[in-house]
């Protein structure tokens, strides 16, 4: 994996997925990130589409509520379509599956620094994806 930072597209796997979904038709592009999340989350064994994956979770995250912008340096460049709600559900089961991953791209970092800062990415993704609960309606009760 050619990995210049921690950010979702600082690395050559995702920046390639950004120009992928430049490259595709804007109705399509929400089908590219829904495929790449459901084949992580459906994965055994390594999880060969893990960069793209938390890629996928960063552009749906930035359009959440408390989401930070995609970096356009290497992010996609076209602007994305408004994703579905059931898209933070799919985003934070594939992130909950690549944290969870020992022996995938968590063991790639040879700086533990860089380790921590990558993982707190992630945790801050999966924070904004996190639906919110449900809330329940008090009854009004009269005497």
């Amino acid at each position: 994996m050619g990995t210049w930072d921690t950010g979702p597209f600082d690395n050559d796997t995702a920046a390639d997925f950004a120009n992928a979904l430049d490259e595709a038709e804007p109705e399509a592009r929400e089908a590219l990130i829904r495929g790449v999340l459901i084949r992580t989350i459906d994965a055994t064994g390594y999880l060969p589409e893990a960069e793209e994956a938390v890629a996928a979770a960063a552009l749906i995250a930035a359009q959440c509520p408390g989401g930070e912008p995609v970096d356009m340096s290497y992010g996609p460049e076209t602007p994305m379509p408004v994703f579905p709600s059931d898209l933070r559900v799919l985003a934070d089961e594939a992130l909950a599956r690549i944290v969870g991953d020992e022996d995938g791209p968590a063991s790639n970092w040879v700086d533990p620094e860089d380790w921590k800062q990558w993982r707190s990415i992630l945790t801050r993704l999966r924070a904004v994806l996190a639906p919110p609960p449900p809330s329940i309606a008090l009854f009004d009760v009269q005497s």
